[in-house]
């Protein structure tokens, strides 16, 4: 057996970054930039105002105040879309919009809070003193024409499509995300619509990693089950080329029904089986056709740790991602834990903030591979690592959050 970390070495060493795809601006959401995005404008593309109220010369209005107003003559009203047909002259004022165009000649802007009509007509009390360059949002302040706003590699977010959208680009050059082949194995597979009879159990797995594939950024394609014998195993595991990736689960273990790894060999490269890790030591990866091959464990927990640590890296690192790890936090272990010491365990557990300050950890329910729930009602891979058989409670341990992102690309 190999260790996690040599295993991981193994997976990305092998998964190159997938070729760039143009794409629509709210189809980039959450994908990874593939090359830079350039203005083609001045962002503010005029002198404009960041408030309703009235444009002005700032020296007009000095001495402002609620007890001594001064009073300015009203030449223009200015709507947003709108351009000025007035300049501003001392002793005068227009009144204008949130994001109007500021007239020639004024130098701020006065909230219109601030402000009270006339005894004339066309006229506006001045309640306070403002200074120069008040509530004016200036041309290219926030960036120049031919400048970068978005920058190869970074992943693309509401205010990214928004800033794309502000400098003239209605799609953007972004990396794919990978579609993946989901093929389950095993004559004892039943469809979730159909109860099942002796012997029987529903395919929940497929299911599972196609929610992992899209909380991944991947593209599921469940291909269906593959019944357990070399010629059905043979015919779902060659349409690999079809795909980024493909990913099976169960068939790897040493039963006389466990024929993934045997066509594995024969259509394809094999390049390990088996992982120091527990629960799911069977994991197997190769390239079938030059598709990467993920083999998983047929026990629903097994499988998605198997994702985890091994598949979902691989997804990241296809899809232009530079942060491909889960991230990890120490926490202090609130019970004891026995093991044992030949393998990497992956225990299912929750983290909660301690009284004191940082976190506490304890496992979340029964640890059987077989069982889902202490999964699902974990937010965490309690990480505990070969050598030791023991750990005790008070002990400091690694946690991989599972209830949070990777890192932004």
């Amino acid at each position: 057996m190999i260790t996690v970390e040599e295993a991981t070495e193994q997976v990305l060493s092998r998964i190159a970054v997938l070729d760039s795809e143009q794409v629509s601006l709210l189809d980039a959401l959450g994908r990874v930039l593939a090359a830079d995005v350039v203005s083609d404008i001045d962002i503010s593309p005029f002198d404009n105002s960041a408030m309703d109220g009235y444009a002005l010369i700032a020296a007009d209005v000095a001495a402002a105040s609620e007890s001594d107003p001064v009073t300015l003559e009203v030449v223009e009203h200015i709507p947003a879309g709108v351009a000025p047909e007035r300049a501003v002259r001392r002793g005068q004022a227009s009144k204008i919009m949130t994001g109007a165009p500021l007239p020639e000649g004024a130098d701020a802007v006065v909230m219109v809070e601030r402000t009270r009509p006339g005894a004339a007509g066309d006229s506006v009390d001045i309640l306070t003193a403002t200074r120069v360059g008040e509530h004016i949002r200036r041309r290219g302040e926030e960036v120049r024409a031919g400048e970068s706003v978005l920058l190869t590699g970074e992943c693309i977010g509401p205010a990214a499509i928004g800033l794309a959208a502000s400098v003239g680009h209605a799609t953007l050059p972004v990396r794919p995300r990978p579609r993946v082949a989901i093929v389950s194995t095993g004559d004892e597979l039943v469809d979730v619509t159909e109860k099942p009879g002796p012997g029987k159990i529903r395919n929940s797995n497929s299911y599972s990693l196609a929610a992992q594939v899209v909380q991944a950024g991947g593209e599921p394609h469940v291909l269906g089950v593959a019944r357990d014998n070399a010629e059905d195993t043979r015919a779902l595991l060659s349409r690999a080329p079809e795909f980024d990736l493909m990913v099976t689960t169960g068939g790897v273990s040493m039963g006389d029904y466990d024929v993934v790894k045997t066509v594995l060999e024969e259509i394809g490269e094999l390049d390990f089986w088996k992982v120091a890790m527990r629960p799911g030591a069977p994991q197997t990866f190769g390239t079938i056709g030059g598709t990467p091959f993920f083999g998983l464990p047929g026990n629903p927990t097994s499988t998605m740790v198997g994702f985890e640590m091994f598949v979902r890296p691989a997804l990241r690192k296809m899809a232009g991602f530079t942060s491909l790890a889960r991230p990890r936090v120490v926490a202090t272990l609130a019970h004891d834990v026995n093991k044992k010491a030949d393998r990497r365990y992956f225990m299912r557990a929750r983290l909660t903030r301690a009284a004191e300050g940082g976190y506490s950890v304890a496992i979340s329910g029964n640890q059987s591979s077989a069982l889902l729930t202490a999964m699902h009602r974990g937010n965490c891979l309690l990480s505990l690592p070969e050598g030791e058989s023991h750990i005790p409670a008070g002990a400091e341990v690694i946690c991989i959050r599972l209830d949070m992102e990777e890192g932004t690309a």
